[in-house]
């Protein structure tokens, strides 16, 4: 019984503290570069896909940005987005018959071990349970391009790119061991895992293909 209620208290926390949703705003329509931002942050902390971001700002391929330029994030002649709350989509359920997501040549793995199955979490992430302390790593090949705590209800999180159109995140992480522009290998030690706004040892792990978030599961592999 003790566990079971643990797994509960552990379900709405998902909700509660671990990433997701925190912190992003649908309905601005400018941002103001702040210092330690990066492209790919101010792209992931409003759902938006990078490459959009760099081209209805003018933003070269270097990504570059500055503290104070002024950012839009829609599109010229888009109309202002809605100030109703945000509702998140279910998350879909992966079918066994339905063959990984088509991700170049690129092999994944876990990001952590998980004692327990991993748990959906409304946004489209999952959440690995495990150890304070324990390795966190890369599920793909692929560069660093945000290491940081800027991006408020994701703690310390660093987000690799693979291609062009795929982005893994690792939120509530310690011990960080990658920097910005590090090329990193599937399997590799990125950082420890850390403890999220209530103090539970987690990984949530997110997974964004053009800037949206997708299932992260069917591109990991079958738990043994």
């Amino acid at each position: 019984m003790r566990v079971a209620r643990t797994i509960g208290v552990i379900g709405l926390c998902c909700g509660m503290g671990f990433g997701c949703a925190a912190g992003r705003d649908d309905t601005a329509e400018t941002y103001v570069v702040r210092p330690q931002d990066t492209l790919y942050g101010i792209a992931w902390r409003h759902d938006l896909d990078y490459r959009d971001l760099a081209r209805w700002n003018n933003i070269g391929t270097d990504y570059r940005i500055s503290v104070g330029q002024v950012l839009t994030l829609r599109p010229a002649g888009a109309a202002p987005a809605s100030a109703a709350p945000r509702v998140s989509a279910p998350r879909p359920v992966p079918s066994p018959t339905v063959p990984a997501p088509a991700a170049g040549t690129a092999q994944w793995v876990w990001p952590t071990e998980h004692a327990s199955a991993p748990r959906p979490v409304p946004g489209g992430g999952i959440l690995l349970l495990g150890q304070l302390g324990q390795p966190i790593r890369a599920a793909s090949s692929g560069r660093v391009v945000y290491v940081g705590s800027g991006i408020r209800g994701y703690g310390n999180l660093i987000i690799i790119k693979h291609g062009d159109n795929l982005l893994s995140a690792y939120a509530h992480a310690r011990e960080l061991s990658v920097r910005e522009g590090d090329d990193v290998s599937g399997g590799q030690v990125i950082a420890q895992m850390g403890a999220g706004a209530h103090q539970i040892a987690a990984l949530y792990f997110e997974i964004r293909r053009n800037g949206k978030p997708v299932d992260p599961l069917p591109f990991l592999p079958v738990s043994r």
